[in-house]
């Protein structure tokens, strides 16, 4: 028999282990309630609840949309688009009134080890070289590849001469109908490639035997690797990647129905083409890519990136050739061939190579070159087919509130016609504005003419006045775009953000940090002020680009932003 005192201490005992054991039923009950559930589908579940609780608070004004005639239906002019040349200011200047100026693609015009041209350049001046009798010397302009082209076909700026990073360029500029002329195929060598992360490298190969451009190919199509690329339009490597899969696909006819449909299943596997390369190299570094492009000279550099990552060399070389611009005279044509021949020397080119480049000499492209006109055309085809069978579906959100009146809504206006000449009409695309409550100026639409007429009326019609509640307009237009999706499930989503940066009203960042890291919609974001650390700090939330209007090539930039995104 059991005291009085230990059957209460018993009891006592039995209900602490009833308690415990009612609540690990409970919390069995919890864990297990969505089981059969991803995660992401309980996480979109409940970031579509929070959506729909923040919405409820936001005072939102349909207004109606008024269209205006459009003046320019044609092809966007990329000359009108380019800032002054003083926003590429020379990384070397000449010395002698007798000079050549370059154009060099950044990787070898740019600091520390991307600096090798620089370098070269500063000991061309000082060795006291002459023509005729008088010094000479060279300006280098470092300006990247795409964007060099750009000056040079528009007029804006033309040099005497350029190195981009791979012939690809000179081509186009020579179908285009500038005088071009190639003074030498090599500077200093160089080859693009895919880096795969060493754990994808190794289960590629177990499943693909041997990697290259076509079985990595393979393996995107398959959906076994998730990798990205630069835009075609801006980067030499992304150039590169898209003419060489497309001959990958089909050799003999890389625009074919048959290249357009390899690349079509391709690319729907893309998770997304990069803007810049930081922000490709961001995306893998946070382990959204498994693969990307990139340059054997900047990846033998990168410590981090050498170590963790394998290289396989695809397409063109990337060896620098160097090339002569219009109708030069005869002692520049003598100064720029002095200049060539003083790169190619022995010295010169050890520097090269200790600044990572001659490295890959071994490697030699399975495919050439093709001619400009190919290179023009597969530019065209992926702007066409970039998206496969995803529609894109996009919402600008303008801020109007006080404190962007004056200049910065005037910028504000600017950046959205110009650049909205370069979205697809195949695109969808909504306007909200937001002050003091929120506006929808034009609900989601096709971007075909009616739209587009509406999109500049509701533009143009934009005022500044009041507060800031831009995360409440973020807040409407995810909804928006979530509406969308629901009418068009395979619809691919994307919110531009336009704003000085400063909310003062309303939701905030973290109210909607983790919802948009749920919907995985992306929010590129362009800023109106040099203190713009908020709007970057949304963009890197789903590896979107963040532009700095301050800068006076901001419509250049969101073309070349749209023409990778829309």
């Amino acid at each position: 028999m059991f005291s009085k005192g230990k059957n209460t201490k018993l009891i006592m005992i039995f209900a602490g282990i009833a308690v415990v054991v009612i609540g690990i039923i409970i919390l069995g009950i919890t864990l297990t309630k969505d089981v059969g559930k991803s995660s992401e589908a309980i996480s979109v579940e409940k970031a579509t609840q929070e959506l729909n609780d923040l919405y409820k608070n936001v005072s939102v004004n349909v207004l109606p949309p008024q269209s205006v005639p459009l003046t320019d239906l044609g092809k966007p002019d990329v000359g009108e688009t380019l800032p002054s040349i003083d926003k590429y200011p020379p990384q070397v200047e000449n010395t002698t009134e007798s000079f050549v100026e370059i154009f060099s693609s950044t990787e070898k015009a740019g600091t520390n080890k991307d600096g090798w041209l620089n370098e070269i350049a500063n000991q061309f001046n000082n060795a006291g070289i002459q023509v005729n009798g008088r010094p000479i010397s060279v300006r280098i302009r470092g300006i990247a590849s795409g964007i060099g082209m750009d000056y040079i076909v528009s007029g804006n700026y033309v040099p005497d001469a350029f190195t981009p990073s791979n012939e690809l360029w000179g081509r186009m500029i020579e179908a285009q109908g500038t005088p071009i002329k190639m003074i030498d195929k090599r500077l200093v060598g160089n080859v693009p490639g895919i880096l795969l992360s060493n754990a994808k490298q190794d289960e590629l190969v177990k499943k693909y035997g041997a990697i290259n451009l076509k079985t990595i190919t393979e393996a995107v199509a398959n959906n076994d690797l998730a990798m990205g690329y630069t835009n075609p339009f801006a980067s030499s490597t992304g150039l590169n990647f898209l003419v060489s899969t497309l001959v990958t696909f089909d050799s003999k006819n890389p625009l074919g129905p048959k290249a357009v449909n390899e690349f079509e299943k391709f690319q729907a596997n893309i998770p997304f083409v990069a803007y810049t390369t930081i922000q490709m190299r961001d995306s893998a570094l946070s382990g959204a890519l498994e693969g990307f492009v990139m340059e054997y000279q900047t990846y033998f550099n990168s410590a981090d990136l050498f170590s963790s990552y394998v290289f396989t060399p695809f397409g063109v070389r990337h060896d620098s050739p160097l090339y002569e611009i219009g109708n030069l005279t005869s002692e520049k044509k003598e100064i720029l061939q002095k200049f060539n021949d003083f790169c190619k020397s022995a010295n010169s080119q050890q520097l090269g190579t200790d600044y990572g480049f001659n490295k890959l000499d071994s490697y030699k492209p399975a495919i050439a070159a093709p001619s400009g006109s190919i290179i023009t055309s597969a530019q065209k085809l992926w702007k066409e087919k970039k998206d496969a069978s995803k529609p894109i579906s996009a919402v600008f959100c303008a801020d109007v509130s006080g404190s962007m009146g004056g200049d910065a809504l005037m910028k504000l206006k600017e950046s959205l016609l110009k650049g909205s000449q370069y979205i697809g009409k195949d695109s969808s695309v909504g306007l909200v504005s937001f002050s003091n409550d929120v506006n929808i100026n034009l609900p989601i639409g096709k971007f075909d003419l009616t739209q587009r007429s509406l999109f500049a009326g509701a533009v143009e019609s934009l005022e500044a006045s009041g507060q800031t509640s831009m995360f409440d307009a973020i807040v409407v237009a995810m909804k928006m775009l979530i509406d969308e999706k629901a009418k068009k499930p395979n619809s691919k989503l994307m919110l531009f953000v336009l704003s000085d940066g400063e909310s003062n009203k309303g939701s905030g960042f973290d109210d909607l940090q983790n919802i948009l890291k749920a919907f995985k919609i992306p929010v590129y974001t362009i800023g109106y002020n040099k203190d713009i650390s908020v709007l970057q700090r949304l963009s890197s939330i789903n590896e979107a680009a963040s532009i700095n209007a301050e800068s006076d090539d901001v419509i250049y930039k969101l073309g070349s932003l749209f023409n990778a995104q829309m």
